[in-house]
């Protein structure tokens, strides 16, 4: 419809800008190049391919996945083809089609997440990198350094000497207060938090007497989790000045909206893309009918709006 008004619905996130605040999480959407022959690459805010270490992983025992109500969980164990491979055989892809990339990365110690920082640095095409310091399914690192706030903050500060690029550091909420550790990786540098990761869980089958899980435990992601993300998310913008990223059971454009309406600047979809790998294009087009109906022109006029009582 011509001299139709449409909603500036681009974000701001400190070091970054995006054209949208909508993402895809980091494990739910491979390296992009998976979903490319369903979802138009270029219309997301940004890529963030699965966790990336130093040296290629072969992950945990199947059965790596077990639906449960609302949810997922899963125990992949951070599977990857490692940083060299990331850099030589996945990354071109999305160079290549100018798409947004941020690299989730993970180590099994301090010095691990330095290196691989560091070999991604001068990358052409990466955009920011995601520190994956929650993932509650692997045995070392991981957990470990996402619920300590020194160890959280020793991470970031190695990862912020071995590289110039934007840091998010991807919390979880398997802890005592969020709000601490999200301080502690804001003095230690990162530019932007992202939050929250997966909630340890696990299933059984009470006619075989087994875990569901070949590695017995995994990490619940989904709806079931999304109130529990919207709390963290609301704690950690209250407590930090910098942008943070809601994720965690984001199904469509009015879970977005409560993410961005409690003060993140952005959202991340994950288990959702296994649902309905188009939803992503679903919540961006939902977040702009929703702005537009509400006569907003601007979506920063909408972020971290929340009406809070103040008696």
């Amino acid at each position: 419809m011509s001299g139709e008004i449409i909603p500036d619905i681009s974000v701001n996130l400190g070091p970054i800008t995006l054209k949208n605040p909508v993402m895809v999480a980091s494990g739910t959407f491979g390296y992009g190049r998976e979903y490319a022959d369903v979802v138009p690459l270029e219309k997301l805010g940004a890529v963030v391919v699965k966790g990336i270490s130093l040296k290629p992983r072969p992950g945990n025992p199947p059965p790596r996945l077990v639906e449960t109500t609302a949810g997922l969980i899963n125990a992949i164990g951070l599977e990857n083809v490692g940083v060299d491979v990331f850099l030589s055989d996945k990354l071109p892809f999305l160079r290549k089609r100018n798409i947004p990339t941020i690299v989730n990365i993970f180590g099994e110690t301090v010095e691990e997440y330095a290196e691989v920082a560091e070999r991604l640095d001068k990358a052409e095409g990466v955009l920011a990198l995601e520190i994956n310091i929650s993932c509650p399914n692997v045995k070392s690192g991981g957990v470990i350094f996402g619920t300590d706030p020194a160890m959280a903050a020793s991470v970031v500060k190695a990862v912020r000497a071995s590289t110039s690029l934007p840091i998010i550091t991807k919390l979880s909420p398997q802890v005592t207060s969020i709000a601490e550790i999200a301080k502690a990786v804001e003095e230690a540098g990162t530019d932007i938090i992202s939050c929250i990761n997966t909630i340890p869980a696990m299933a059984v089958n009470i006619y075989s007497r087994k875990p569901r899980l070949g590695n017995i435990t995994g990490g619940l992601s989904g709806p079931a989790i999304k109130p529990i993300a919207l709390r963290c998310v609301y704690d950690v913008v209250r407590a930090v000045k910098i942008p943070v990223i809601g994720v965690g059971g984001i199904a469509t454009a009015e879970d977005a909206l409560e993410f961005l309406l409690v003060g993140a600047k952005a959202v991340q979809i994950g288990t959702m893309n296994f649902v309905n790998p188009r939803a992503v294009l679903d919540v961006i087009d939902g977040i702009r009918y929703f702005l537009k109906s509400q006569k907003i022109m601007n979506i920063e006029e909408f972020i971290g709006t929340l009406k809070v009582s103040s008696s």
